[in-house]
Parts: C-alpha cells; sequence; structure tokens
C-alpha cells in the first residue's frame, strides 16, 4: 500500500531558515495548518535534538485550524564553511476518536497510517545592507525619543526607563523625604515662636525692675531735701542751745 501524503500544510513548506549571529537563542516559527475536517496529530522530530528547543514538538490540530510551533535554535560557533546537515522532520496521523495515551497511540499506528514531511535547516549571516540598517536604526532611536519627549503626553526615552518596582521606591522615598522636611519645617517655627516668646518676656522682667529701682531712686532723691533740712534743723538748735546757756 502506497504511502498517504502530508494532510497538512506547512508553513514555510521545506526550509526553516535561522539568521545570525547565533551567540543567542535564533527562533524560528513553523505553521501547521488543518485544511480538512478531521482531527490531525503532529508530531516534531530532528536529527539535532541536543541543539534545538521545540515547542510544541506534539498535539492535536481541530478541523480548519492552524498551530504556531516555534523552533528556537541553541548559541553556537558558527563556522560558514560548514553546511548544515540538521534536518526537521513533521510527523501527522488522523487523531483516532479517544486519544487516551497519545505515546501509546504513535507507538501503535500503523507505518501506512503515518504522514511526514521534511524540512531543511538554513543558516544566514547578516548581509552588510542589514547591518547597516541596524546601526541606522539604532541611531535613530534616540532621536525619535527626543522628539517624543517634547510631546506632553510623551513617554520618557526607553534608555531612562525605570521598572515599576524601581519607581514605587523613588516615589515612596520622595514622599519620605517630603514628610521629613514639613516636620523639620513645622519644628523650626515652633523654635522661632518659642524664641519670640522667651524674648518678650525677657524684656517685660527686664523692664519691670528697671521701673522699680527708678521708682526707688526717685524716692530717695525725693528724701534727701527733707532730710538735709531736718539735720540742718538739729545743728542750728544745738547751736542756739549751746551760746544761749
Amino acid at each position: 500500500m502506497s504511502k498517504l501524503e502530508q494532510i497538512l500544510v506547512l508553513d514555510p513548506p521545506a526550509d526553516l531558515r535561522f539568521k545570525g549571529p547565533f551567540r543567542d537563542v535564533v527562533t524560528t516559527n513553523l505553521r501547521l495548518k488543518n485544511p480538512t475536517d478531521r482531527r490531525v496529530c503532529f508530531k516534531v522530530k530532528t536529527t539535532a535534538p541536543r541543539r534545538y528547543c521545540v515547542r510544541p514538538n506534539s498535539g492535536t490540530i481541530d478541523p480548519g485550524a492552524t498551530v504556531t510551533v516555534s523552533v528556537m535554535l541553541q548559541p553556537f560557533d558558527y563556522d560558514p564553511n560548514e553546511k548544515s546537515k540538521h534536518k526537521f522532520m513533521v510527523q501527522t496521523l488522523f487523531a483516532p476518536s479517544n486519544v487516551a495515551d497519545m505515546e501509546a497511540m504513535w507507538k501503535d499506528a500503523r507505518p501506512e497510517d503515518l504522514m511526514d514531511s521534511k524540512l531543511r535547516c538554513i543558516f544566514e549571516l547578516p548581509s552588510e545592507n542589514d547591518k547597516m540598517n541596524d546601526v541606522d536604526v539604532a541611531k535613530a532611536a534616540p532621536v525619535l525619543n527626543s522628539s517624543k519627549v517634547d510631546g506632553p503626553m510623551a513617554p520618557k526615552p526607553t534608555s531612562v526607563a525605570l521598572d515599576d518596582t524601581e519607581m514605587r521606591k523613588l516615589l515612596e522615598e520622595c514622599k519620605r523625604l517630603q514628610a521629613e522636611m514639613s516636620k523639620l519645617a513645622e519644628e523650626n517655627r515652633q523654635l522661632k515662636n518659642d524664641g519670640v516668646r522667651m524674648r518678650k518676656h525677657v524684656w517685660s522682667e527686664h523692664g519691670s525692675s528697671n521701673t522699680s529701682s527708678l521708682m526707688g531712686r526717685e524716692s530717695v532723691v525725693s528724701s534727701l531735701p527733707s532730710l538735709l533740712v531736718v539735720i540742718a534743723a538739729i545743728f542750728i538748735g544745738f547751736f542756739l542751745g549751746k551760746f544761749v546757756l
């Protein structure tokens, strides 16, 4: 019996392209579309399982639905002279009416019921034009950010943007400092008021003491003439009595 043709529509149909540089994880997407009126089970396999991470690597697709599979190439030292021999295979099977154990279903599936598609892996390095475009975009980003700041509702540039946690900490610190400044200002005003009251009290006491001393002096000065008159009368009487006797 001849082998069944792949029932799913793959996009891309034959090649998985990964664009470098490959110092970080590079991800490409594979879309699987089910154009039939039956559920289809799928499984994605690769010849280099340690070099790729596939999510999801298996599952079911409802009639008329599409599933996007992310294929992530792990970082590695790329050699342009080395041709890639990595390949992927998408294996499919019409889903039975009751699927309890997917692994058992794939294990017990008959070879004539399986459908598959093979894809090559192609590694590409960015061209010089792409590099120049990346540099231009990087240079233009600060200019665009600065022009946006001029608007009334413009967001801050990404270079000085803060996350929510740091922003909340800064706001709390500002509120705390404002509260301390208000408290210090109130204490300063209270100290000034206390100083004014103390100075008024001291001046009032000093003024009253000066007034009493002045009144004492005036009473002493005013009593001096009468005292002199008495003393003079005593002396005159003494001398008159002495001469008369």
